[in-house]
């Protein structure tokens, strides 16, 4: 049976160095894209150091020369769309074509209150990001953009020369909800899921409910872009270790996220904390997806 392709996160807490050689381990592992997170702080690291992730991609450019790269995911959180559309441009450059770029709603977490503010109801979340990422994708689709909406505004906002790939960057989009599924089947190039929110389920529920999500952007797929082919990318969580057990243990998840529709499988690369992949088992993770 077939296994999804292995894409794999390295979390920008890492001294700049330490991040670079882990990107190029992955790349010579086979990896098809290392993305990094997109947050100014995150939960339990907030109190350690956390690096940008723009320059950090942008480093990771210029050591690497094949796998490709992207933030997992940007958000309205704290991203304004115009000076953050002219950082991706610029990125994709750098990179030579080979970025990917995660957007979502953002969590109500501290990067939805670090600015100061207003809180925002689960719509007016939705709004935003629906008007976010929209004007995110135009402004990186062409030259000049005039838009007026109900929470951002551009004016004359040049992008030239625009993106390597056209017509712009791809979207993967972080959804679960109808509406995001949506605009996910609209915008997305990929759509991307962590399976329950902030859950931890065993292998087999999660593996449940990522397929139940997958024939939900089915049904958006259909309501509103009919025969578009999205790649499905499933997202394993830091703190899970139980797939990586053993060798048919992990052969056996891997092969039912494919079952569940999934192109793509995405794991967090072993950390000097023990989180992620533990690191006995990296090279089981490789040879599954690339053989021995």
């Amino acid at each position: 049976m077939t296994v999804p392709v292995l894409s794999c996160l390295v979390l920008p807490d890492q001294a700049p160095a330490e991040f670079l050689a882990r990107v190029r381990d992955a790349e010579q592992a086979g990896a098809r894209t290392v993305w990094t997170y997109d947050h100014l702080s995150w939960r339990d690291l907030a109190d350690g150091p956390w690096f940008s992730t723009v320059p950090l991609l942008a480093a990771a450019a210029g050591a690497t020369s094949t796998v490709r790269l992207g933030a997992q995911v940007a958000t309205p959180n704290f991203r304004h769309p115009v000076p953050f559309a002219k950082e991706v441009m610029t990125l994709d450059h750098v990179a030579a074509g080979r970025l990917d770029l995660g957007v979502g709603a953002g969590a109500e977490d501290a990067d939805a209150r670090v600015l100061g503010q207003t809180p925002l109801s689960r719509k007016e979340r939705g709004d935003r990001f629906e008007e976010w990422a929209t004007l995110l994708a135009t402004l990186l689709e062409q030259d000049r953009t005039e838009f007026h909406g109900s929470f951002y505004s551009a004016r004359d906002a040049r992008m030239i020369p625009g993106c390597v790939q056209r017509p712009r960057v791809p979207l993967t989009v972080a959804a679960a909800g109808p509406r995001s599924m949506r605009l996910a089947a609209r915008l997305g190039s990929a759509w991307v899921t962590y399976g329950p929110y902030r859950q931890s389920p065993p292998p087999q529920e999660w593996l449940a409910a990522i397929a139940e999500q997958s024939r939900s952007l089915d049904t958006a797929i259909a309501q509103v872009a009919p025969g578009r082919r999205i790649r499905r990318i499933a997202q394993v969580a830091l703190d899970e270790a139980r797939p990586f057990r053993d060798a048919d243990t992990y052969r056996q998840f891997a092969e039912n996220v494919a079952a569940a529709g999934f192109d793509e499988l995405t794991v967090h690369w072993p950390r000097p904390d023990g989180r992620g992949v533990p690191a006995a088992a990296l090279d089981m993770v490789v040879a599954t997806h690339h053989g021995p």
